[in-house]
């Protein structure tokens, strides 16, 4: 298994395409300024050790050797030794809504960031249990398959906006079926879904998922995050989300609905008031489901790949201070860079 330890500093890779613009602004100024003397051709003549080419190859060198030292900054890891644990736990699955009504902000930062942070505790209290993570708003998809890795799970967490889905509304059912068939096969293991919503289900069909789920062995717990008395959608513009007559549009959670899925499904309803509170609350649910010895696979030693990108960037670097941009007199007779 490959990963990045620091992957926070892969961050300035976003200054690459900056560096290639400004190069290629530099260059075309640098061509106008020379029209100005005279016929280009005539330019050649008279600077005929110019080289056309070796600018261009130094710059693409450092550019490469900045990427691969920004590479080498985040840590490049390998798994080296997988280790096949066996532990007493369950399987969750959550499914978190990411719909555009969850960025209301009537619980601090958002709904979202408060879901995020809600689901970031849950992991960091599971011990022996796999996890896996859903993402739904009009269409539900995995995000992380059912795992015991918890670090994977936070990193894939991290990375969660509403662009991820593009059809917008609120599909309860599908994340609740999408839920059910993503766990394993083994039996006698409790087996948990756990939506995280606001419970504006816009597509109906919520409390038979819910349903046939527990029929299947598998209890459905909703978080609601949001309140009753609802709150503005904020936009990308600054201003709140408006309806077709213009009037803005306000976000409520839907309590009500919340409970009949979670009753539906066998499990319970918590309202995300405090992130303490909901989730003592909710351990207290889970343990009540049965555990059973799983096997999980693991990847106990990470072997550190910095140093090989560090010879690379090294040599990319000694390359690059070889190369002159005007041709080696020494060398005329050899040439690297023309057609």
């Amino acid at each position: 298994m490959f990963r990045f330890e620091d992957p926070i500093y892969l961050y300035l890779l976003a200054i690459v395409p900056v560096l290639f613009v400004i190069r290629f602004m530099m260059v075309r100024q640098q061509k106008k300024r020379l029209r100005k003397f005279g016929d280009p051709e005539l330019m050649k003549l008279l600077a005929p050790d110019v080289s056309r080419f070796r600018p261009a190859v130094k710059f693409w060198l450092l550019l490469a050797a900045w990427t691969l030292l920004v590479v080498m900054l985040a840590r490049p890891q390998m798994g080296t030794k997988i280790s096949h644990e066996k532990r007493t736990g369950i399987e969750t699955i959550i499914a978190l809504d990411i719909s555009n009504s969850m960025l209301a902000e009537d619980v601090a930062p958002s709904r979202l960031d408060r879901s995020k942070m809600m689901i970031e505790n849950l992991v960091d209290h599971f011990t022996d249990d796999k996890i896996g993570l859903i993402i739904f708003a009009g269409d539900a998809f995995v995000q992380l398959p059912i795992t015991s890795d918890y670090v994977s799970a936070k990193m894939f967490l991290s990375s969660i906006t509403p662009s991820m889905i593009t059809t917008q509304g609120t599909d309860i059912a599908a994340a609740i079926n999408m839920a059910s068939h993503s766990f394993t096969q083994q039996q006698g293991v409790g087996k948990a879904i756990i939506v995280i919503t606001d419970g504006e289900d816009h597509e109906g069909g919520a409390l038979e998922a819910a349903k046939d789920a527990r029929n299947s062995g598998m209890n459905t717990y909703v978080l609601g995050v949001g309140s009753p008395q609802g709150a503005p959608i904020p936009t990308s513009n600054g201003d709140y989300m408006r309806d077709q007559s213009g009037q803005t549009v306000m976000s409520a959670l839907n309590e009500d609905m919340c409970r009949q899925i979670a009753t539906a499904g066998g499990g319970a309803y918590i309202h995300v008031e405090n992130n303490s509170r909901a989730q003592e609350q909710l351990d207290n649910e889970l343990d009540k489901l049965a555990k059973k010895e799983i096997v999980a696979t693991l990847y106990s030693d990470f072997d550190e790949q910095f140093q090989a990108v560090g010879i690379i960037v090294l040599l990319l670097l000694i390359i690059e201070l070889c190369i002159l941009e005007i041709k080696n007199p020494m060398l005329k007779r050899i040439s690297l860079f023309k057609r």
